[in-house]
């Protein structure tokens, strides 16, 4: 009986040697290329090379030598098939059992923020993919590894065996299609013409699991959280470093995400606290530790177990007031030494570092229907003020226009239908997510008190009905910013003008459903 053959072709060569060294002792022949053949002569293995196999040199700067017959036959041929075993008697093809094969970094030198096309292209890898999906194919025959986390349990089943089993095999061959199509959706998207052209009619997408979650939104149900292999993706969520506490949830990852969003809108030093995938207080200030104070006094309540994203380094002073409350995580761009020593004494908070200043998106975003996935364009309109009109008698004071601003940037996050009430320092109340607009209007309003005379009022979209007006209008805010739209549109600015607030109209809906 012949030996089996094994193939190595591997660019991360983390225990290759060790793992051949084990195949030899176990009666495989070895058939290498290039770099990783020299790496296991070093090591004393001996080595068949791809030219010994084929008789055809390696050409075209290394871009051909195994894209051949007596490779691919080898690898593909049916075992239990007499016409496939006899073909390869005839052209003197030996039999492949196993290949180990990992890829070029594409992935990773794409994420190189200088790297040339040329680079990048050079980098696409033809020759082990081919080899990797021609094993694959053939499972019921061939032992495949892409990954150096199996080469234990190869190594396992074939000594106690002699062989894998077939249903190793299968799950080997599994993991080899899922890494060449994330592989190839990584290649597709770096090759695409423009950012804006319409998306294929074949969506691939390709991420890469970071961490399998205790659960997702309940503890009955499974979670996994992915990282985007797109080179072009957002720095936010899935590239903060965490630097203590326990595991994040599937709610603290959705949380904290939602509140990075938010503080990124924002340039001077900014707070914003969320809880729920809404924002409870966002507070502004010439300094962080303000810009905290302010946002802790827009909601005291809410604000506890909450999460926190600052733009801004939190120094130790600012570390100890925190510490004098329950907080799920805290979100910056840095901490100082002594800020972090104080802060980890609370043993389950989390604490992400994350450059909160960088307001870089992604371009579409993703979300999983029933049987489907919608996806759209960001909503990351800057909005054309120039466009923006007055529509009322009264015009807004350039306090008032500060405050309307910020709390057109806040109801873009809100949950729909949206309302924020507040200032230029701080919002003061919000309502999200009722059935009608009305409700949400008596929900901020009424958080915010008596601290609503003066105030201004953002709503997400249009006034359906003019109630709205007339109540934020009664309780003493000041002046309102929304999209308008609405057929009823000279209804609302009726009223406004009779209570004398000022009203601008954008002509931008912010909708977050």
């Amino acid at each position: 009986m012949s030996k089996k053959r094994a193939l190595i072709s591997v660019y991360d060569k983390t225990g290759i040697a060790e793992f051949v060294k084990e195949l030899v002792k176990l009666d495989y022949e070895i058939i290498s290329t290039g770099g990783t053949k020299k790496v296991l002569e070093q090591e004393g293995i001996a080595c068949l090379s791809v030219e010994d196999v084929t008789s055809f040199p390696e050409m075209l700067d290394g871009r051909v030598k195994t894209l051949h017959p007596m490779i691919h036959g080898g690898l593909l041929a049916k075992r239990d098939n007499q016409e496939h075993m006899t073909t390869l008697t005839e052209h003197n093809i030996g039999l492949i059992d196993l290949v180990c094969v990992n890829l070029y970094p594409f992935k990773e030198t794409i994420a190189q923020p200088d790297v040339t096309q040329n680079e990048a292209i050079e980098q696409i890898d033809i020759g082990g993919p081919s080899m990797l999906r021609s094993a694959a194919k053939n499972f019921a025959s061939v032992t495949v590894i892409v990954d150096s986390q199996d080469y234990e349990l190869v190594l396992q089943e074939m000594s106690s065996t002699g062989d894998t089993t077939i249903q190793t095999r299968q799950y080997l061959a599994s993991k080899v299609f899922s890494t060449t199509s994330s592989y190839d959706a990584s290649i597709a998207r770096y090759l695409s013409i423009s950012d804006s052209q319409e998306l294929p009619n074949d969506l691939s997408l390709s991420y890469t699991k970071i961490n399998t979650l205790r659960y997702g939104e309940n503890n009955h149900q499974k979670a996994y959280f992915y990282q985007s292999d797109d080179n072009k993706a957002e720095v936010g969520i899935g590239t903060a470093k965490q630097l203590h506490g326990k595991e994040l949830s599937y709610n603290n990852i959705k949380d904290a995400n939602a509140a990075i969003h938010l503080v990124k809108e924002f340039e001077e030093p900014t707070v914003v606290a969320m809880k729920h995938m809404n924002p409870c207080g966002v507070g502004f200030g010439k300094t962080i530790h303000e810009a905290y104070r302010l946002a802790y006094e827009s909601d005291p309540i809410s604000i506890f177990g909450g999460v926190l994203a600052f733009n801004r380094e939190i120094d130790a002073d600012l570390a100890e007031t925190l510490n004098e409350l329950f907080l799920e995580i805290i979100i910056a761009p840095s901490f100082t030494a002594d800020a972090l020593e104080l802060l980890e004494k609370k043993k389950n908070r989390r604490l992400l570092q994350l450059d909160t200043t960088k307001s870089n998106q992604t371009e579409w975003e993703l979300v999983s229907v029933s049987g489907g996935l919608l996806i759209q364009e960001s909503d990351t309109v800057v909005d054309d003020e120039t466009q923006w009109t007055v529509v009322t008698e009264t015009l807004p004071t350039a306090e008032e226009i500060d405050a309307l601003k910020k709390m057109w940037l806040v109801v873009k996050s809100v949950k729909s239908n949206a309302i924020v009430v507040g200032n230029n320092h701080h919002t003061l109340g919000i309502g999200a997510g009722q059935m009608n607009r009305v409700g949400s209007v008596k929900l901020a309003v009424d958080q915010a008190g008596d601290l609503a005379k003066g105030a201004v009022l953002a709503s997400d979209a249009f006034f359906p009905m003019p109630d709205s007006v007339e109540y934020a209008a009664k309780h003493g805010i000041k002046a309102i910013i929304h999209p308008g739209g609405s057929v009823k549109d000279q209804e609302s600015i009726d009223v406004a003008n009779e209570y004398g607030i000022a009203m601008i109209v954008t002509g931008t809906r912010h909708f977050k459903h």
